[in-house]
């Protein structure tokens, strides 16, 4: 027979194991705790077992950064540091958890705004350190790639991306969870960055990208023949400089003329130029490696154009094409929950020393 001491140290430790139990019999896995803060997006997700999205909690800055066409990376920070543990603590009560049941804490620590990753990744130092569960950093690129796990379940390595997003432009083959080869990259501007700028010169405002998709349906996409920039020596390569030039010489030239210019054509032409490059160089790695399964990932994922257009060139190419819904194309907390559950099962783990690397590069460690 137990003793009253034995039958209660026996039932704290049912009860303190109780969540983790209900999960293994249920056949889900770790609890992970993401935090996304590398731009003007402050957010906090819960997931389960890697793919199941069990809370998302995001604080968007756009309306603050809009009054000055762009982001402010000092306004940025603050506005993290405002919101970091309101979204933490909303993630945390919609998924119905504690920090208690959390197995482990996931940030991104680059590449982004220094400032705004130190936000971050303070935050989940601390918590982590309070909580004494294990640290796991993220990189920003390998989080938008993972957010094509969170509804394409049958998702697996290996498979090529393209990411595209106000700061990228990769190409890239994902040989296995965690370990990546850059094949193509932008020599310049990324592709986000161009339909910002494209959008600020047509009178759109920020951000471009929504703006010129919305506003390229009213036009005529093959109105003007604007530049497609084709790297001779490095084919998966990008350039998105010249057509962003050609853009703004084109209505320089049509002010000085005194001719009235479509703005709607000008999107619909620019945005054309720009997804006939990225289709162009993605098919032809794809189809260079011999790979048959591609994703597209990054804010500038959720552009219709761009998705119908990958669409009818994997069809075409007989190649699967994978695609997360809009919400998880802009940054978000989810998305760096699915890969520092990756990263954490295959046993990363960071210590008090992590730091914001503003440049990292895709695979450092």
């Amino acid at each position: 027979m137990k003793s009253g001491l034995e039958r209660k140290i026996n039932l704290n430790w049912s009860e303190r194991c109780e969540p983790a139990l209900k999960r293994f019999m249920s056949g889900e896995n770790e609890l992970i705790l993401g935090i996304e803060s590398s731009c003007d997006e402050t957010a906090a997700a819960v997931l389960c077992g890697g793919r199941k999205v069990l809370s998302m909690a995001v604080h968007t800055q756009i309306p603050v950064h809009r009054l000055y066409g762009g982001v402010v990376p000092e306004i940025a920070s603050r506005k993290h540091i405002e919101k970091i543990n309101q979204v933490i603590e909303e993630a945390l009560k919609e998924a119905e958890v504690t920090l208690d049941d959390i197995d482990a804490i996931g940030v991104t620590y680059g590449p982004g705004l220094v400032g705004a990753l130190l936000v971050g990744v303070a935050e989940a130092k601390a918590i982590a350190y309070a909580a004494g569960k294990p640290l796991v950093g993220v990189h920003h690129i390998e989080g938008h790639i993972a957010a094509n796990f969170i509804e394409h379940k049958e998702l697996e390595p290996p498979f090529f991306s393209l990411v595209v997003s106000g700061g990228h432009t990769h190409l890239v083959r994902v040989k296995d969870y965690g370990k990546f080869d850059i094949i193509g990259r932008t020599r310049d501007d990324a592709a986000g960055e161009a339909f910002d700028k494209v959008a600020r010169a047509i009178g759109l405002g920020y951000p471009g990208g929504p703006k010129i998709d919305k506003l390229s349906k009213e036009g005529d996409p093959d109105a003007i023949p604007f530049p497609r920039a084709h790297i001779e020596d490095s084919p998966y390569d990008f350039s998105f400089s010249g057509v962003k030039s050609a853009v703004l010489n084109y209505i320089n030239g049509c002010k000085m003329k005194g001719i009235e210019y479509n703005r709607a054509d000008i999107a619909a032409s620019f945005q054309k130029a720009v997804t006939d490059v990225l289709v162009d160089n993605a098919m032809h790695a794809v189809k260079e490696y011999g790979l048959n399964k591609f994703a597209i990932a990054g804010g500038v994922a959720s552009n219709s154009s761009l998705r119908a257009a990958m669409k009818q060139a994997c069809e075409k190419n007989e190649i699967e094409f994978y695609y997360p819904s809009p919400i998880f194309c802009t940054d978000n907390a989810a998305m760096i929950g699915v890969a520092a559950y990756y990263e954490y099962i295959n046993g990363t783990r960071h210590g008090w020393d992590l730091n914001a690397v503003p440049n990292l590069k895709l695979g450092e460690r």
